[in-house]
């Protein structure tokens, strides 16, 4: 308290501040081993999964035919809402984003690496060689092996190499999660692996469960198809797919590389069910020789609502083209 007759005089002065001390930093991107699975995260957001090494089957109704490790499950948007599904009651052998080749000839004999259940083929995880973390972004290495359980005893036909890259954008009107995979496939041995035309394997996405039904799944390819049956056999330099999670839509965006095999690749879109897949054997038959890496590239932008087809392709060029820009 002042004493009688003084008076106390307070000035408020303003404090500059850079835009760069401004801004929140956005939070880097982690990726840490918990058990069988790599947990990627944004700060304390969970983006996406690796399962690595085969987790439990969710019912006891699952043939062990099924169990199977190296995809990706679950996949979030920045809001926390799931866009795919793993083991889904009318395809348990789909698993969110993985890759297995369909109909194929091996040595003679015509192993099934996508239909686990009928014990032709599977596809199986055999260690994650690399998790690093640098300049905001975080990945992982990790191998796996096509078995051709035709063989007696069971014969690799196919190892493969994935690198998943993960980062953030988290400025803007839409904050989004972008997955860059690269997948590397080359012969166990001295045989090719051959795959005649087919409608659909490859890499393979399976969208959240409230989505199926022919109705319920939303698609815009690059080329303004938002018709599943006009889409299904189309080529696409990228497709979005989506539709209502808990009351608001959010998706993904798969963005195929230009020098992808056969790109722009076709598209199979299902008739009644989230599924969607580049499938470049749709265009006629092809084979992994060996000596020559089979190379894909993908890039998966997940967001929360509906992109434009004009914010799509930017995020497409960013991804295609080495002097775009930003992603």
């Amino acid at each position: 308290m002042l004493p009688s007759g003084m008076m106390r005089s307070f000035f408020l002065l303003p404090v500059l501040v850079s835009a760069a001390q401004a801004a929140e930093p956005a939070a880097a991107v982690s990726a840490k081993r918990e058990g069988t699975q790599i947990v990627f995260r944004n700060g304390d957001r969970e983006m996406f999964c690796y399962q690595a090494e085969p987790g439990p089957l969710p019912r006891p109704d699952i043939k062990e035919a099924f169990r199977r490790g190296g995809y990706l499950f679950p996949v979030l948007t920045p809001s926390g809402k799931l866009v795919c599904d793993d083991f889904p009651p009318n395809h348990v052998h789909h698993h969110g984003v993985w890759w297995a080749w369909t109909k194929t000839e091996f040595e003679g004999r015509q192993p099934d690496f996508w239909n686990m259940g009928q014990n032709k083929g599977r596809v199986e995880f055999v260690a994650v060689d690399e998790v690093w973390e640098k300049d905001g972004d975080a990945g992982i290495r990790a191998r796996h092996q096509f078995m051709d359980l035709l063989a007696s005893p069971p014969k690799a036909a196919l190892l493969e190499t994935w690198e998943v890259r993960a980062s953030a954008v988290t400025a803007g009107d839409r904050p989004r999660w972008i997955i860059d995979l690269t997948s590397t496939q080359i012969c166990a041995g001295a045989a090719p692996l051959k795959l005649p035309e087919y409608h659909y394997g490859g890499l393979g996405f399976r969208g959240h469960r409230a989505w199926d039904g022919a109705a319920n799944t939303l698609y815009l390819t690059s080329e303004g198809i938002t018709d599943r049956v006009k889409g299904n056999t189309s080529k696409a330099t990228w497709l979005w797919t989506g539709g209502s999670v808990d009351g608001a839509v959010a998706g993904v965006a798969i963005l195929s590389h230009p020098q992808n095999f056969r790109a722009p690749q076709p598209l199979r879109l299902h008739p009644t069910e989230p599924f969607v897949c580049f499938a470049p054997q749709q265009a006629g038959a092809m084979e992994i020789k060996p000596g020559t890496p089979y190379v894909s590239r993908y890039r998966l932008v997940i967001a929360d609502g509906q992109p434009p087809a004009a914010e799509i392709q930017q995020w497409w060029d960013a991804f295609a083209k080495p002097d775009a820009g930003q992603k």
